[in-house]
């Protein structure tokens, strides 16, 4: 988008929040580089131009607004609504695998040299990994100064910097102040918990509205495994399973904004789990463009129009979604919860959880790899099925994640005993992240098309939806929304 200039320039003088993230205006006289909606007098035209990346403003001599914090702009929607190289790439680089294992690495999961990877990031962002991750860096640096007491030093490494020269110097060229000044800065601006917990960091996760939060959290919460998913005081809670250590993450719904308190063992898994829970509630979605698509069918305006800006409720760990949907085939969502939870206190690694009861990580599939299949209170079919899964995600022949090819994982998964249609969907709509995936075999799809006029059946289903594409996971929202149940209600 940010070679319309037309269009980018309407948008800034418009002060227009939805493209945040979209794209970034860098001032010619100025010196800096604003979200869209920077609520400064805008420039002349002639003065700004505009880049797809923070990263690509700052490779460019740009420092970051005071006043718009840009770095704090909600990430594109891009990067969620595609699966190509780029895309994947993206996702793991907010996921701070550069950080952890190098452009190599990064180039490793894709399947591409690190040449290959630069050229392509390049060619789109206007800027390599390497200065992505440096963009990254420096907005995990701020977060920690600003939100936390920790001292510099620390900071420098947990945000994954190599040292604190570097650090320093990152931090001065991106937001054209020292790190000690940023901290008085956001001393003077907000009151910061001086006795908070050693290891919980307290921030504010932006979205672009509209969000309807009822189906997001009303889903996590009505299906969520006891010990390692609850809700309590207004929040969503959960553990997370982090390279560095574990972590809880609380995350509550505000009007303007998710309110996330993170409790971790190790602050350099902050990028991380950030993304993590982004990923989870799908924050990074553009509802304007899918609540556009939607309403252009007639039968579907109506529940667009009553609750816009429904989200797709994902997951943190695809390898665990994909369990999960194993244990609730063809089962109640008690039922399904009870096998996930048996599971968990055989398998699952103990917590601590001095404000809640949290017991335990999602055992990972290399612990379940050993599990015995006499012991599960499942059908024999299923037993096959969640032992053949779990074996070949342990021994790496199966890989979801960031960096999963859409299709491909789709095709892997329905090679393996007991994957039928409405499984892969169900793990390529919630554990991937797909906006495209589609469940027209759903006994509550189908009942929800029937109450609204729209065909029934599976094949008429699915034709129909053609016109929906790409967002047909977020119609599969719209239309579970119709039904009385708990996944759509927001847990009080």
């Amino acid at each position: 988008m940010h070679t319309d200039t037309e269009r980018c320039v309407r948008a800034v003088r418009s002060n227009d929040a939805r493209f945040d993230g979209w794209f970034f205006t860098a001032v010619l006289t100025t010196g800096i580089y604003c979200r869209p909606s920077c609520p400064a007098v805008p420039p002349k035209a002639e003065n700004m131009t505009f880049y797809p990346s923070a990263a690509a403003c700052q490779q460019a001599g740009f420092r970051a607004c005071k006043r718009c914090r840009p770095d704090t702009s909600p990430g594109s929607p891009e990067w969620n609504a595609r699966a190509d190289t780029v895309a994947r790439a993206m996702r793991l680089i907010h996921d701070g695998v550069v950080d952890r294992e190098g452009v190599p690495g990064l180039a490793g999961r894709l399947g591409y040299s690190a040449r290959q990877i630069e050229r392509q990031l390049l060619a789109e962002l206007g800027a390599g990994p390497l200065a992505l991750a440096r963009a990254q860096r420096a907005q995990t640096a701020r977060l920690l100064i600003e939100t936390t007491a920790l001292p510099m030093a620390d900071v420098a490494f947990a945000a994954g910097f190599a040292s604190i020269r570097a650090f320093n110097d990152t931090v001065r060229e991106v937001f054209a102040q020292s790190p000690s000044e940023l901290r008085t800065r956001a001393a003077a601006r907000v009151s910061r918990t001086a006795d908070s917990p050693r290891g919980v960091i307290s921030l504010r996760l932006p979205f672009r509205a509209p969000l309807t939060p009822d189906n997001l959290f009303g889903h996590l919460v009505a299906t969520a495994v006891p010990g390692v998913e609850e809700w309590r005081a207004g929040a969503y809670r959960r553990t997370l399973t982090l390279p560095y250590g574990h972590g809880i993450a609380a995350l509550t719904p505000r009007p303007d904004h998710i309110a996330c308190r993170l409790s971790l063992t190790d602050p350099r898994d902050l990028t991380l789990a950030i993304s993590s829970c982004r990923r989870l509630l799908d924050l990074d979605a553009d509802p304007v463009a899918v609540d556009e698509q939607l309403r252009a069918d007639p039968e579907l305006a109506p529940l667009v129009d009553k609750a816009p800006g429904r989200r797709v409720p994902r997951t943190v760990d695809a390898a665990e979604f994909a369990v999960r949907a194993v244990l609730g085939q063809q089962v109640s969502t008690a039922a399904a919860r009870t096998h996930a939870a048996r599971l968990v206190t055989a398998h699952g690694v103990p917590v601590e959880d001095p404000e809640g009861g949290l017991t335990h990580l999602f055992p990972a599939p290399a612990a379940l790899a050993s599990l015995d299949p006499g012991a599960l209170a499942l059908p024999r079919t299923r037993r096959t099925t969640l032992t053949t899964l779990v074996a070949a995600l342990a021994e790496g022949s199966l890989r979801l994640g960031a960096d999963s090819d859409w299709e491909q994982a789709r095709a892997q998964l329905a090679e393996l005993p007991g994957f039928g249609p409405w499984t892969v969907e169900v793990i390529a709509m919630r554990g991937l992240g797909d906006p495209d995936a589609f469940l027209p075999t759903d006994l509550g799809m189908r009942r929800a098309a029937q109450g609204l006029g729209l065909p029934a059946t599976p094949a008429a289903l699915t034709a129909r939806a053609a016109g929906w594409r790409p967002w047909r996971a977020y119609a599969v929202q719209y239309l579970w929304a119709t039904e009385d149940h708990a996944v759509n209600r927001l847990p009080v």
